[in-house]
């Protein structure tokens, strides 16, 4: 009998703790604690509200972990090539052949000492053609120098060595990525015929020293990587100029900001040649990209929306249920004077624990998912579609307990409504369910 059974646990409620602790918090929690099956409200209803509960965080965690290291993996693979801002001629506009800047060591060492900045390195671009027996392809020739940071390089190189290139001497190597060493038939340690057209056809053997691949089609089919002396001598430019400076900042969600300053402080300005500074950040040289991007944050959010709602619907029915089921303990509750309101909040404290069980399980699963594909990349991907070969993944300490905190208000939010149906269950109608 439910009533024996609310008289019994009425028993074990002393005194002290009635006057200190929340009522209703207290029966939930000896409700939810209580292992006699007989006496445990319907296994099914809290199963499946657990379920649901478990089910939709764990799809959230996994869909923003994925959707972030997507849009990371893709993002540092464009600063790759390109850092997060770059500082050109005014003049150059969008074009490989770009017009030259110029910058005094006095110049490079202030920017460098910038406030965000955390790296500062030139660079020369040369548009050109690769030719050999059986075919010819377009690319652009980047030259770079001991100052330039070849991390990026290094680690997507598959064969051979990145070398110190330098911006005063020429080695005559060259980096080029697999595909474009595939496409033209070419392995590490070939020599290649390039040729440069300006005012009169200019050419260069060079000798592949590394071969890297990154998978960003786009970018890999275009540039290859030798020094800045020998770009700068293709180009007839004095040493101490460049096509431009590659900026690197240490807080990439002040990335605007730091645009802005920079932009700011460089307006107006010209070098000793008389060419004025322009300063861009990759979002505005890759907007395409970058707006491509930005659509993952509405399939984010739509996703969050649809697991929440599921999760919470389930959470609804599993509650009412419960309701239900517990009528004659309801009835049993106002006999003995508790108002609505204390009841109701029984009741959410009871799936306050449900929930809370769920997200255990929710976190369980989807931080498991995580750190396998992190260790062991099991999920892999088409290169030639996603630029990548596995899944990425990232986990954001912030997101993760954003995502924590929305489910378990959302859903309780969610019961509120469907708890006010305690109110139309009197004393006397609780009898039929003895």
């Amino acid at each position: 009998m439910p009533s024996l059974y609310f008289r019994k646990l009425w028993k074990h409620i002393p005194e002290e703790r009635n006057e200190v602790m929340n009522l209703p918090f207290f029966l939930a929690h000896r409700i939810y604690r209580d292992n006699d099956p007989a006496r445990q409200v319907s296994r099914p209803a809290v199963l499946i509200a657990m379920t649901g509960i478990a089910i939709g965080l764990a799809v959230m965690i996994v869909a923003v972990s994925v959707i972030v290291g997507f849009k990371k993996e893709v993002r540092d693979k464009i600063a790759g090539f390109g850092a997060h801002i770059q500082i050109t001629n005014l003049n150059a506009g969008s074009l490989y052949e770009s017009l030259p800047v110029s910058m005094t060591a006095a110049e490079l060492d202030s920017l460098r000492a910038g406030a965000g900045i955390r790296h500062v390195q030139r660079y020369s671009l040369k548009a050109g053609m690769i030719k050999t027996d059986e075919a010819f392809q377009g690319m652009l020739l980047k030259g770079i120098g001991p100052d330039y940071d070849t991390e990026f390089f290094r680690r997507h190189l598959l064969e051979g060595e990145m070398p110190q290139f330098s911006d005063t001497a020429s080695s005559n190597r060259v980096v080029v990525s697999r595909s474009l060493a595939d496409k033209l038939k070419l392995k590490l340690g070939d020599k290649m015929d390039t040729y440069f057209i300006q005012d009169d056809i200019r050419a260069r053997r060079l000798t592949i020293a590394g071969i890297y691949q990154t998978n960003l089609t786009e970018f890999d089919d275009l540039y290859l990587v030798t020094d800045l002396y020998t770009v700068n001598r293709l180009n007839r430019w004095e040493a101490d100029r460049f096509s431009g400076l590659e900026l690197t900042v240490d807080d990439y969600s002040r990335l605007e900001d730091i645009t802005w300053e920079l932009a700011s402080a460089l307006e107006g300005k010209t070098d000793r040649y008389g060419q004025e500074f322009c300063a861009r950040n990759i979002e505005q040289l890759n907007p395409g990209i970058f707006a491509w991007l930005g659509i993952l944050d509405v399939n984010i959010w739509v996703i969050l929306v649809l697991m929440i709602g599921v999760a919470g619907f389930t959470m609804i029915s599993g509650l009412l249920i419960i309701i239900i089921e517990r009528t004659s303990m309801i009835g049993v509750l106002k006999s003995l004077g508790a108002d609505n309101r204390t009841i109701r909040h029984l009741f959410l404290w009871f799936s306050v624990f449900l929930i809370g069980r769920g997200m255990l399980w929710g976190n369980v699963i989807g931080l498991a998912f995580y750190v396998v594909q992190r260790c062991f990349g099991l999920f892999k991907l088409d290169p030639a579609t996603y630029y990548m070969d596995t899944v990425p993944v990232s986990f954001n300490l912030w997101i993760f307990l954003l995502l924590n905190a929305g489910t378990l208000l959302a859903s309780v939010l969610m019961l509120v409504g469907p708890s006010y149906l305690i109110t139309r269950i009197r004393p006397a109608d609780s009898m039929r369910y003895e």
